[in-house]
C-alpha cells in the first residue's frame, strides 16, 4: 500500500493523459491500469524466452528479459516508496522498459541496427515505445496499449534528436533539454543496478568470470570482505548470493540518500518543477558513480567480450542478418500477418516501411523462435 505521495510525484490528478481519451478506471489508478495492460500483452509474455546475456538454451537459471524486468520492478518500487513517489507508475515503466528488445540480447539489437542502417536504424528503447503504441493489437477502440504519457516517457529513456522530432509530445524533452518525471529517472537507474549486479551473479555461475577477478573491483571486494569476516565458513554459492544482494542494497541506499539530498536542495513543488530542474534529481553519489563505472568496464571486458559470449553473439548476428535479408528479398517467406503488414507499410512509406515491418517481426521473436525460423529457411532437412 502506497503512503502519501510528495506533491511532485506523478498522480491521477497530474497525468497528461492518454493518446486516445478513455473513461477513468473504477477501482484502479491510471498507472495500475497501465501496469495491468503491460502484464497481459503478448510482448511481455515473450520476454520469458528472450536473452539477457546468455542465449535462452544455454541454461535454465540465467536471467531472461522477463526475470530481469521483474527484478528491476522490485528494486524500483523500493526506491519509489522511500522517495514517496508513485510506485504504480514506477512498476509500469520497469515492466515495459524491455518490451522492444530483440532476441539474443544486445548482439541481436546490434545486428538488426546494422541491417536497418539505411532505413532509420534500430534501437530497442524506441522499439519498446513502438510496441506499446503501435504493435500490440488487443483493444477495439485503439491500436497499441494506449498507456499514459508518464509511462510512455519512462519507457523512452534515450532518443536521437531526429527520432525525437517524429514522436510529438513524448519526444520533446530530448529537444528542449528537460527531464522525465522522477519515477522514470529512478527506474532507469534501478535497471542499471539490476543488470550490473545480476550479470555478476550469472557470470560467476557460468564460470566466465571468477571471484578472484572480481576481488579487484571495489564494489565487489568491499562486500566480499564483509561477508568473509562475518561468515568465514560460508560456502561459495551462498557467499556469492550474499555479496550480490549487498551490492544491490549498497547502491539502492546510496541512490535514495543522494536523491533525497538533491530534492531537499532543489525543493521542487510540482512534477513540472522536476522536469525543468537543471539536472536529473535522482542520482548516485560521485563515489558510487565511479564504482559503478569500474564494475561496468570490468563486465564489458571480462564477460561481454568473453569468447563464449562472443561466439553466441556471432551466431546471433548471423541468424538476425540472414532472416532480415531473406525477408527483404522475398516477403512471401513471411507468415501471412507479417507479410500483409509489410505490404501495407511499403505502400504507405516505401522501402523504409517494408524494412521497418520486417524489423518489427524479427524484434518480436524469442530466441528459440528466431532459431527455429532460421532452421526453417536454411536447413534443407527442415521442410516445415
Amino acid at each position: 500500500m502506497m503512503g502519501p505521495l510528495k506533491s511532485y510525484a506523478a498522480s491521477n490528478e497530474t497525468t497528461r493523459g492518454r493518446q486516445h481519451p478513455e473513461p477513468g478506471p473504477a477501482y484502479r489508478s491510471e498507472y495500475q491500469r497501465d501496469r495491468d495492460r503491460i502484464i497481459h500483452c503478448g510482448a511481455f509474455r515473450r520476454l520469458e524466452y528472450k536473452t539477457q546475456v546468455f542465449v535462452n538454451h544455454e541454461g535454465d537459471l540465467y536471467r531472461t528479459r522477463l526475470t530481469h524486468s521483474i527484478e528491476v520492478a522490485q528494486i524500483a518500487r523500493s526506491i519509489a516508496r522511500a522517495l514517496q513517489v508513485n510506485e504504480d507508475l514506477t512498476e509500469a515503466i520497469a515492466l515495459a522498459h524491455d518490451l522492444g528488445h530483440t532476441p539474443f540480447g544486445h548482439a541481436g539489437q546490434d545486428a538488426l541496427n546494422h541491417c536497418m542502417r539505411d532505413h532509420g536504424g534500430f534501437e530497442h528503447n524506441l522499439q519498446s515505445l513502438r510496441v506499446v503504441d503501435e504493435l500490440e493489437y488487443r483493444y477495439a477502440d485503439f491500436t497499441g496499449l494506449n498507456l499514459t504519457f508518464e509511462t510512455r516517457e519512462g519507457i523512452l529513456k534515450h532518443c536521437s534528436l531526429p527520432n525525437a522530432r517524429e514522436l510529438g509530445e513524448v519526444g520533446k524533452r530530448f529537444l528542449e533539454g528537460t527531464h522525465a518525471c522522477l519515477e522514470a529517472q529512478l527506474t532507469n537507474l534501478a535497471d542499471e543496478i539490476a543488470y550490473n549486479s545480476h550479470d555478476v551473479d550469472d557470470g560467476l555461475r557460468s564460470g566466465m568470470i571468477t571471484m578472484e577477478q572480481l576481488s579487484e573491483i571495489n564494489l565487489f571486494s568491499s562486500q566480499l570482505q564483509k561477508v568473509q569476516k562475518q561468515y568465514p565458513e560460508l560456502d561459495r554459492k551462498r557467499t556469492v548470493h550474499e555479496i550480490v544482494r549487498r551490492i544491490i542494497n549498497e547502491q539502492v541506499v546510496d541512490l535514495i540518500q543522494t536523491s533525497q539530498a538533491a530534492l531537499e536542495k532543489t525543493k521542487p513543488e510540482t512534477i513540472n518543477d522536476v522536469r525543468l530542474a537543471p539536472e536529473p534529481l535522482v542520482r548516485f553519489s560521485a563515489d558510487m558513480q565511479t564504482q559503478n563505472l569500474e564494475l561496468k568496464r570490468f563486465l564489458r571486458k571480462h564477460l561481454y567480450r568473453h569468447y563464449r559470449v562472443h561466439r553466441m553473439s556471432a551466431k546471433a548476428e548471423k541468424v538476425i542478418s540472414s532472416l532480415y535479408t531473406s525477408f527483404m528479398n522475398d516477403t512471401g517467406l513471411l507468415p501471412t500477418e507479417a507479410r500483409n503488414r509489410a505490404t501495407l507499410l511499403e505502400k504507405e512509406y516505401g522501402l523504409n516501411g517494408k524494412a521497418r515491418s520486417i524489423a518489427d517481426y524479427i524484434a518480436g521473436m524469442t530466441d528459440r523462435y528466431a532459431l527455429r525460423e532460421y532452421e526453417r529457411l536454411f536447413d534443407p532437412a527442415s521442410l516445415t
